[in-house]
Formats: C-alpha cells, sequence, structure tokens
C-alpha cells in the first residue's frame, strides 16, 4: 500500500476493543496516511479508546450516543471546529439484548426489536445526517453488516433483521447523498471473533462451519475488512455506492 488516504479525515464510530472491526479499520487508515477522529460511548470506554489510539494520527477522541440527538449535534459542532473536510465515516455500531438473541425470534419483545432497529440501523441515518453536512468535497460513508440479513443464521435473530433495515438505509444513503459526491457502502464481513460476536449462542459453531464450507477454507481476517474499507475511502473505490460488498471467504455463495 500507498498512502491512499493521505491528507484525509476519517471518523470512526464503534471501536469496542482491539479485536473489533472498527480498529482494524483503524489501523488500516493509519497505515495508508489517514488522519483519525474515534469516538467512545460513556466515560468508562473512554480510557480504553485513550489506550488504543496511543500513537495514531488523531485529530479528536470525543463522545458519541448515537440514541442522543444532543451528542450527535456536539460531535458535528467538534467536526466543524476542525475547519478541515471530512472525507470518510465508518459506522461500526450494533446491539440488540442478549435475550432477543437467544430465543426464538417470534418472541422478540417490542422495545427489543425498536432498541435494535435504533442502534444497528436508524444511527446509519442520524449519523449520515450530523456529518454528511461536513463532506464538502464529497468523500465515503460505510458501515457494517453480515449475512444474517438476507439468510436465517440461528440465534441472530432480531439482529438479521436489522441488518436487512441497515442495508436498505444504505441503499436510500447513496441515492439522496450521490449528488454531493457522498458514496455509501456496506461491507458485509463473515463472522469474526468480537465482543458483539460473543453475544450470539453458539458462535464459535458458525466459525467452524465457515472454515469448512467456505470456498477458500477459513474465517475471515479482520485485516481483510479493513482493506476494503481502504478501497472504499480511496480513490479507488470513486465508482462504488449503494452496494454490499461480501468479505467472507465466499461464504455467501455457498447454498448449504
Amino acid at each position: 500500500m500507498s498512502n491512499l488516504l493521505e491528507g484525509k479525515l476519517a471518523l470512526i464510530l464503534g471501536i469496542a476493543n482491539k479485536w473489533s472491526l472498527a480498529h482494524a479499520i483503524a489501523q488500516a487508515f493509519w497505515r495508508e496516511g489517514a488522519t483519525l477522529i474515534l469516538t467512545y460511548l460513556g466515560d468508562r470506554q473512554k480510557f480504553a479508546i485513550e489506550e488504543i489510539a496511543q500513537g495514531m494520527p488523531t485529530a479528536g477522541i470525543w463522545p458519541c450516543d448515537v440514541t442522543k440527538e444532543e451528542e450527535l449535534t456536539a460531535l458535528a459542532d467538534s467536526l466543524r471546529a476542525l475547519n478541515r473536510p471530512l472525507d470518510a465515516v465508518i459506522h461500526s455500531l450494533a446491539f440488540a439484548n442478549r435475550e432477543d438473541l437467544s430465543r426464538p425470534f417470534v418472541e422478540t419483545s417490542r422495545a427489543g426489536f425498536l432498541l435494535a432497529q435504533e442502534v444497528s440501523s436508524y444511527s446509519l441515518v442520524a449519523v449520515a445526517r450530523a456529518t454528511t453536512p461536513l463532506m464538502t468535497a464529497g468523500g465515503a460513508l460505510m458501515t457494517l453488516t453480515y449475512a444474517g440479513s438476507t439468510r436465517v443464521v440461528p440465534n441472530y435473530n432480531v439482529m438479521g433483521v436489522a441488518k436487512a433495515s441497515l442495508e436498505a438505509a444504505v441503499r436510500y444513503l447513496a441515492s439522496d447523498l450521490g449528488p454531493q459526491r457522498i458514496r455509501v457502502n456496506a461491507i458485509s464481513a463473515g463472522p469474526v471473533k468480537t465482543a458483539s460476536a460473543r453475544a450470539i449462542k453458539d458462535f464459535s459453531s458458525i466459525l467452524d462451519f465457515v472454515e469448512t464450507r467456505s470456498p477458500l477454507r477459513r474465517n475471515t481476517d479482520p485485516a481483510e475488512v479493513a482493506d476494503t474499507a481502504v478501497f472504499l475511502a480511496s480513490g479507488l473505490g470513486r465508482g462504488v455506492t449503494g452496494n454490499t460488498i461480501f468479505v467472507d471467504s465466499g461464504m455467501q455463495i455457498m447454498g448449504l
């Protein structure tokens, strides 16, 4: 690689720890010359994100709870105060109640369904509304999804429905924001051992199945997801928008 993102400013939402896909993306963006802005959820996470960010070229580490409009507004104000265009936004946010992932989907509570939709899908719309006015030179907005949006994956349940909504939001946002030269895409990563994945019952069996049945006969490396994000944020991805790009060792093509 050769500084594909040199001079670009990228906002990354959703780093939970050093195993998260958002962290892998932050590392790849750093490698390619981008300046980063990271967000955290609550004071407890603040210290973890500050430790993760050590050595990275950051222009800010700011709080952002995407369920609170006032925090999104404050984030936009902080970005505006930098007096430079925002070039890329990475949305790596999802949440569902553990009980709604472990019991049959038909038993999903109304509150649990709405919570999963708000955090995992609507938040992309809210983030886009807050940040894209600052993408004055165009740029890339991307999110993370999973094949459970279109196929039934055991114990994915309400999150699969939320991811289907998220992917539809990507298409509508791509249509809305295209005239502003802002491209919107989703990366559908194969199963990776992240903090959120641990909430899925029998997740290890999914990893075993992918390793056995995927065309590449292996699981997804977070670095592969990160490199795809680099492609989408760089000039190499200038003609790609409204798409879901699979980085899953080819698992999405398999029937059984």
